[in-house]
């Protein structure tokens, strides 16, 4: 059984950083997708960067230069380091897995399994 488990959340101030990290268990493929995805109160979820297996990366304009994916393979787990916070990205982040590399965009949400989120809070 897929397992992914978010953490790494909290409170910062606008211009902080925050690292996020998602442990993946039960997870072998040799080819895959992963994300990070968030979602604000009163709005839809989002795609905020992607990730492949191929280490092909996918971000959204709107965090392009200030978040980077990145994986760690010995340690199954999938990171965000989250650089020049602001107010708008204060939302519930998820990672998020399938199999395949296909399509693999930080828009493509359709992605099998889904982990129970960590909360971003920015404050201006």
């Amino acid at each position: 059984r897929v397992q992914l488990v978010e953490s790494g959340g909290g409170s910062v101030q606008s211009g902080g950083s925050l690292r996020l990290s998602c442990v993946a268990s039960g997870y072998t493929y040799s080819s895959y997708c992963m994300g990070w995805f968030r979602q604000a109160p009163g709005k839809e979820r989002e795609g905020v960067a992607a990730l492949d297996s191929d280490g092909n990366t996918s971000y959204a304009d709107s965090v392009k230069g200030r978040f980077t994916i990145s994986q760690d393979n010995a340690k199954n787990t999938l990171y965000l380091q989250m650089n020049s916070l602001k107010p708008e990205d204060t939302a519930m982040y998820y990672c998020a897995a399938r199999k395949g590399a296909q399509f693999c965009r930080y828009y493509n949400q359709y992605l099998n399994y889904w982990g129970q989120g960590t909360q971003v809070t920015v404050s201006s």
